[in-house]
């Protein structure tokens, strides 16, 4: 089982990264232990900004740095970086073409039993709401540092939500398919396509090896980047399908499943269907809990495609 969460290993990058660029600047609002960034603030203290809890301040001083040349990680818990300052994302970042990565850390309901202040199941929808922000949603610790290299190489704006906890592989050391801004295809299938993204790739793809044990062929699409949304990618994949099932944590409004559903209603219209967090406060619990108690793990999406198509 994998003990490195998805964090470490942004710090990790990112350390590297600051070695050999003085450019490449951190920035936290009082989370550099949430954030595991405590070794890097200790390696590269001139390349580290701590703002205190001020999310706004994070964004408005990040977007300043990267306004004078800087390559900025802008660092802070997914519920309060994508509320709290969501206008400076939006015209500091966004709007003003600023070089600002923000990365949301334990996105989605990464801190269970502090509840529903402190779950950020509305981020994909905001943050893909704002015009020239890209996000992504990295589905284990090898596609994040697959994705933060890429990141490092490009001047745009992006939203980033990583998890809390460390999560079961989904790819192996050394073999990442990975092409920015495209979906990685998990799995070839003729019956059934499932797109997933973030902590949902890895129940979606257990769900597809289920299937298959009942006789159900099933394609499988990680959609690690929710915007730019890879529509060729997509629609490729539900070509021939009887059904297209979503999976994410997140709320079942504006975010990867309705992005999923507007494509193919507009170019190959079939049935679609979204497993989602509730409309909601969640209940309380682990992710494992919350996952396990909304049918969000291999067994329930398996389920929920068996439903649909013996309905």
């Amino acid at each position: 089982m994998n003990k490195i969460a998805n964090r470490a290993v942004m710090c990790e990058v990112l350390k590297e990264a600051a070695a050999r660029d003085r450019d490449v600047v951190v920035l936290c609002s009082d989370s550099r232990g949430s954030a595991s960034l405590t070794s890097f603030a200790d390696t590269y203290p001139e390349q580290f900004v701590e703002t205190g809890i001020a999310e706004q301040d994070l964004v408005g001083i990040a977007a300043g740095l990267a306004s004078c040349g800087k390559k900025a990680f802008a660092v802070s818990p997914a519920s309060f970086l994508s509320t709290r300052s969501y206008e400076q994302c939006k015209v500091d970042c966004a709007y003003s073409g600023t070089n600002v990565k923000l990365v949301g850390i334990s996105g989605g309901v990464s801190y269970g039993a502090l509840g529903m202040t402190h779950h950020s199941a509305q981020d994909i929808a905001a943050m893909s709401a704002i015009p020239g922000m890209r996000v992504y949603l990295p589905s284990d610790r090898h596609q994040t540092r697959r994705l933060f290299e890429a990141l490092l190489q490009d001047t745009r704006t992006a939203y980033i939500r990583l998890g809390r906890n460390p999560v079961e592989d989904t790819y192996e050391e050394g073999h990442v398919p990975f092409e920015m801004d495209r979906t990685t295809v998990i799995s070839e299938g003729t019956d059934v396509l499932l797109v997933a993204c973030g902590e949902m790739v890895r129940p979606m793809k257990d769900a597809v090896e289920l299937l298959k044990s009942r006789g159900i062929s099933a394609a499988a699409l990680d959609m690690y980047c929710v915007k730019p949304l890879d529509t060729e990618g997509l629609l490729k994949a539900a070509r021939g399908k009887k059904l297209v099932v979503t999976a994410e944590e997140h709320a079942p409004f504006g975010g990867l499943g309705s992005m999923v559903a507007q494509v193919i209603s507009a170019h190959n219209p079939m049935r679609v269907i979204n497993l989602a967090l509730p409309d909601t406060p969640v209940i309380t619990g682990t992710s494992a809990e919350v996952f396990a108690h909304y049918g969000l793990t291999g067994e329930g999406i398996a389920a929920a495609v068996r439903q649909a198509l013996e309905g």
